[in-house]
């Protein structure tokens, strides 16, 4: 095991404090120092940074950040029981590491960070993961407080977070990542890096943020994309209506055949999709 720093190894933290994972917390601890290590990495450069971790517990990837030079790491953690162990690191690294004990889907990050913007770099508890990329990816205003997500997914998630038009996992995730950010997977992470070990492999993805991306309401995007994918073996005209409007004439102003399917349609398609519907939905409220 890597020695980055002269802090005890992280088995012997967990055993100390008492931190058995926790199912209910969605709760993997990843215990290798080299693997954590790898990850901080595929967030480099990270002198001058502030980065920003969601569930920390032990600190491996905490450790991994602040030995790589992160100027400052904002940790976010909800068990209470990892409290004490991060409190020791933040005295090893003085000045360098800001503990918030909260509900990550809860803690406003922006009011922690200022006017700074952050990379945020995190082994995602499993059960929130998709709700907080969602936040991250409609966030405003745009461009975000975050200027790269570097994040651990079940490889399934990744896979939807990457997929392409046509494919088998493409679906609302990959148009909202595709939309504003270009999304690459870096690694895969077997089940047995972990304790306890999961029953899926896990992958790493990074995702930049687009400076520009097409204009369009996140809030429409999100309605318009759930309505498609709800129904995603149905045609387009048909799950739509969700929507409440005249599907025929959305998907023709659009240049969109009706009888496509939510998977054959491309994030540009979706885009003009929203942005159509938006203007109908403010036009049958004025």
């Amino acid at each position: 095991m890597a020695q980055i720093d002269d802090l005890p190894p992280l088995r012997e933290v967990i055993r100390r404090h008492g931190l058995s994972a926790k199912k209910s917390l969605g709760q993997n601890f990843l215990l290798d120092l080299n693997l954590t290590t790898r990850i901080a990495r595929a967030a480099e450069p990270l002198e001058s940074v502030t980065a920003v971790e969601i569930g920390p517990g032990p600190g491996g990837l905490t450790r991994g950040l602040l030995a790589l030079g992160a100027r400052r790491v904002i940790a976010i953690e909800r068990d209470e029981r990892a409290l004490e162990a991060l409190h020791e690191i933040a005295a090893r690294y003085e000045g360098r590491l800001d503990v918030i004990a909260g509900d990550a889907l809860e803690v406003d990050v922006r009011e922690a960070l200022g006017p700074e913007r952050a990379r945020v770099v995190a082994n995602l508890p499993y059960n929130i993961a998709t709700p907080l990329l969602i936040g991250w990816l409609t966030a405003e205003p745009w461009p975000p407080w975050y200027d790269m997500l570097v994040l651990m997914f079940q490889r399934e998630v990744a896979e939807r977070i990457v997929a392409k038009p046509g494919t088998k996992s493409y679906g609302r995730l990959a148009v909202l990542a595709g939309w504003r950010t270009e999304a690459k997977i870096l690694f895969d992470v077997a089940p047995s890096a972990f304790v306890p070990p999961p029953k899926v492999t896990s992958s790493v993805v990074r995702l930049t943020p687009r400076p520009e991306p097409l204009p369009c309401d996140a809030t429409a995007l999100q309605k318009v994309t759930e309505a498609a994918f709800g129904q995603r073996r149905k045609m387009l005209r048909q799950s739509l209506k969700a929507l409440g409007m005249d599907t025929n004439a959305l998907l023709e102003a659009a240049g969109i055949e009706p009888t496509a399917r939510a998977e054959e349609i491309d994030v540009e398609g979706f885009v003009t999709l929203a942005r159509l519907y938006a203007a109908r939905d403010r036009n049958a409220t004025a």
